[in-house]
């Protein structure tokens, strides 16, 4: 008997075909990425580290570990690099509990700047719990104020500083995050999760020359599996030789147990990929689509925080139409067979669960082959979804609110203008792969 999940996997691969995907953090990976995935090393053991494991038979997985690490080491012009971390919080957790003692300040971008949960977000996470977080914030252009980063810094004298974002739409100065951090003496980290791939494809500049450390997922741009590696400058094992043991240590036995081998032998193939001549095309045609995008949102009377984007990812401020908007917006484009997500603006006049922008992003439909013609059509269709249901204001009362999205949500869902966009979409959206060969 057929088992019902196999089903649920190919209905799930016909909504990723038949819809376009502008969440920033998502993108497909590779078909030689997609295979070792269910290979064999899903079922293998290795706890420890490659000729120091806690078990036998590694022979082989030590080879894969050891390649994966040597080519991102290659790649990115550094020195040490491990790929053991399940994803980025964890990989955040070790390299904190690694350089930092409990009760240490970190400083990192507030979260409604744009910042991550694992930079200092504070009471609800680890990064908050364990460390002492001040957290810094942007200026009145939506930009990371340096000039208040540097107050905090010479007050609170953090031994951390993260350089890093969720949904920030614009180029990091990582020679001014050094600056900071060299005023205080603090360890610099730079998280780029989501701009690895811009990084490798010269689309935005990199950290090697500025932080001590550098963690990133290995998908979004990267376009590898869902997991995640961590960096070690010259600069950082220049001030501690032991930075890499220590960060070893922290992963485990600090955090983790046996690495997932499937998914570094997927990390190896993407950075050998991310190495070849076409992943800077790639990396490019991310860049400019986002441009067009950017432009025809705002030709179209969107307005983006900040004013557009110098990255991958842009973020739509509904509130001059309706403040909390993002969450009937972000529902209304799921019908209308585009996704995205909802997310906070700077200084959200709403709440982070019922935030007044809409987060979305280039990566995905790049590696489907859609270019500029595409993204002025996708504009087009999510002007006309926000115009659909601008007067859909969300209630302040919490009771009220929550009678008014189960409402709005099955009215949603047979609205003929959101379904027929969708059919639209699926029409545009059909004629394009999941990974298509201009993506090599």
């Amino acid at each position: 008997m057929r088992d019902v999940i196999y089903e649920l996997i190919e209905t799930e691969e016909v909504r990723q075909r038949e819809k376009i995907g502008l969440i920033p953090s998502e993108n497909h990976t590779s078909p030689e990425v997609t295979a070792v995935l269910s290979s064999c090393l899903s079922s293998k053991y290795a706890e420890g580290y490659a000729k120091r494991r806690y078990y036998e038979g590694n022979q082989i997985v030590d080879e894969i570990e050891t390649l994966a690490i040597d080519r991102l080491k290659t790649l990115f012009g550094v020195p040490y690099a491990n790929v053991q971390p399940y994803s980025g919080s964890p990989a955040n957790s070790a390299i904190q509990f690694a350089l930092l003692e409990p009760g240490d300040t970190i400083m990192g971008l507030a979260l409604a700047g744009g910042g991550h949960l694992t930079h200092g977000h504070p009471n609800v996470t680890f990064s908050g719990k364990y460390f002492k977080s001040v957290q810094y914030g942007l200026d009145e252009n939506a930009r990371i104020d340096f000039d208040q980063m540097l107050a905090l810094a010479l007050e609170h004298r953090p031994k951390m500083i993260i350089a890093g974002t969720t949904s920030y739409p614009f180029i990091l100065d990582f020679a001014k995050f050094r600056e900071v951090a060299d005023a205080v003496g603090a360890w610099l980290l730079a998280d780029i999760s989501h701009i690895t791939g811009l990084v490798i494809g010269g689309e935005h500049p990199s950290p090697v020359p500025y932080a001590d450390v550098i963690m990133s997922t290995t998908h979004k741009t990267f376009r590898g599996p869902r997991g995640a590696m961590i960096l070690a400058t010259e600069r950082g094992l220049a001030r501690d030789p032991k930075l890499g043991a220590a960060i070893n240590s922290a992963i485990i036995p600090g955090l983790q147990g046996g690495p997932h081998l499937h998914t570094i032998a997927g990390i190896a193939i993407a950075s050998r990929q991310a190495g070849e001549p076409g992943f800077k095309a790639y990396a490019h045609r991310i860049r400019a689509n986002a441009d067009v995008l950017a432009d025809a949102l705002q030709t179209r009377g969107l307005k983006l925080v900040g004013g557009g984007t110098e990255n991958h990812l842009m973020v739509v401020d509904f509130t001059p139409i309706s403040v909390s908007l993002g969450t009937q917006a972000a529902f209304a484009l799921d019908v209308a067979g585009i996704y995205a997500n909802r997310n906070s603006i700077p200084n959200e006049p709403g709440s982070p669960f019922y935030p007044s922008g809409l987060r979305i992003g280039t990566p995905l439909v790049t590696t489907r082959g859609m270019g500029p013609a595409e993204m002025v059509r996708i504009a087009d269709w999510i002007a006309r979804v926000v115009d659909h249901v601008k007067d859909e204001a969300l209630p302040a009362d919490g009771k009220e609110r929550a009678a008014f999205l189960k409402a709005f949500k099955a009215q949603a869902v047979e609205d003929p203008v959101l379904l027929g966009i969708c059919q639209e979409v699926k029409e545009m959206a059909c004629r394009f792969p999941l990974f298509a060969e201009t993506a090599v």
